[in-house]
């Protein structure tokens, strides 16, 4: 798949992500990459049998302190060709993305691992604007 049919397909995962996260998100760069590169995967302490979808780079924000600003975005990395591998067509890639952003941005919120999936399986359930009340 070209990039730029891959980032419409996240311009839809994103419209597709509760409503409450699409509000809340301010200073966020969310970009595009080919895969993570190894600094990325030692970041995460990634295994060799791991997949990395997306990486979620910053300060969530229940850390920053009142004076924090004046920074460069918070990063959201997608990794297409992981994506793309885990997937069976465009409408798997826009589930694998939307959950990948879900994910992400749970941690730019400060959310637990437990959190972000209850947010994940409520979600899909078709309860996404009630996520994260």
């Amino acid at each position: 798949m070209t990039r730029n049919a891959f980032l419409r397909l996240v311009d839809d995962a994103l419209r597709s992500i509760p409503r409450q996260f699409r509000d809340a998100i301010t200073n966020v760069a969310i970009v595009v990459e080919d895969a993570p590169s190894a600094v990325q995967l030692a970041e995460v302490d990634a295994r060799d049998d791991d997949t990395l979808l997306g990486l979620y780079e910053g300060t969530p924000l229940p850390d920053r302190s009142w004076a924090h600003g004046n920074t460069l975005p918070d990063k959201i990395t997608l990794f297409q060709g992981p994506i793309e591998d885990a997937s069976e067509g465009d409408d798997d890639v826009v589930v694998a993305i939307g959950e990948t952003l879900i994910h992400e941005l749970g941690h730019y919120f400060g959310l637990s691992e437990e959190e972000i999936e209850e947010i994940e399986e409520r979600y899909w359930r078709g309860d996404g604007d009630d996520a994260i009340e």
